[in-house]
């Protein structure tokens, strides 16, 4: 009987496919559409117009504050919650982790539906606290890509370098802050990736809370809504070079404390 050889060559051939037909071939038709106009010829236009617009231009700068504050409001719950749950001396440190997982596993739309039901018994009416409302939204369906990488990362931190820091004089707040907190960086960056670029696109969220303003995700939408091609994937190309830029720099940052 034959022995069949099968190299590592021969087993990329269905990845490198499946690359091709929903990764380039995707890609390449936004770039195309993104610079031509309806004439399909080669234009720079659809750029101009973008960062020339001062509603566009506004509707990017809201996102970006949307995504930062959502950011940073799951940081400031995340890292003490990651801690506790990972240096702390608690029982069924996994029950409790699961518990913050859990909602990830539920339908995204009964999510945003169950809090909004919740929001509008306090509230009365969603209206009038738009923007707070977005927040508590992007907050609570972002949170648990924030705690699991920094848990991740402070699980692996072994007690030894908390107590050589101890040893050393520090007290626990400076033996955290010089020891702790630098070390556990990588985790920081991750989860800051993982919740700033979906919260600046994720309009979802705000036309379920009664938000009227447009972040990018709705400009893209409305745009292929009405089969303005040109400009939704124009837009599309401009998030996914800042979604480049956000990557390289928290991988260059995530180098450079390897090498430190």
């Amino acid at each position: 009987m034959k022995k069949i050889n099968i190299s590592r060559k021969n087993l990329s051939i269905p990845y490198m496919i499946y690359m091709v037909c929903f990764v380039v071939a995707p890609l390449a038709v936004l770039l195309f559409y993104s610079f031509t106009d309806s004439d399909g010829k080669i234009t720079f236009h659809n750029f101009i117009n973008f960062f020339t617009d001062g509603n566009t231009l506004g509707t990017l700068l809201y996102s970006v504050v949307v995504a930062l504050i959502t950011t940073l409001v799951c940081l400031i719950i995340a890292y003490p919650v990651a801690f506790i749950l990972a240096k702390g001396h608690i029982k069924n440190k996994t029950i409790l982790l699961m518990i913050f997982i859990m909602p990830m596993w539920i339908n995204f739309t009964l999510r945003i539906t169950a809090l909004k039901e919740i929001l509008t018994f306090f509230e009365k009416n969603l209206a009038y606290f738009p923007f707070v409302n977005t927040i508590i939204g992007m907050t609570y369906d972002f949170l648990p890509f924030m705690i699991l990488p920094i848990y991740t990362v402070l699980i692996n931190i072994d007690d030894c370098y908390m107590e050589a820091g101890l040893d050393l004089g520090a007290d626990k707040v400076q033996a955290f802050m010089k020891i702790i907190l630098p070390m556990s960086k990588a985790g920081i960056i991750s989860g800051v990736t993982m919740v700033f670029l979906p919260a600046m696109t994720n309009y979802v969220i705000l036309d379920m809370l009664y938000n009227s303003t447009y972040i990018m995700g709705s400009l893209i939408g409305s745009y292929f809504s009405a089969y303005d091609w040109h400009n939704g994937s124009m837009i599309s190309i401009i998030l996914l070079t800042i979604i480049i830029i956000v990557t390289v720099l928290s991988t260059d940052s995530n180098h450079k404390e390897e090498r430190l």
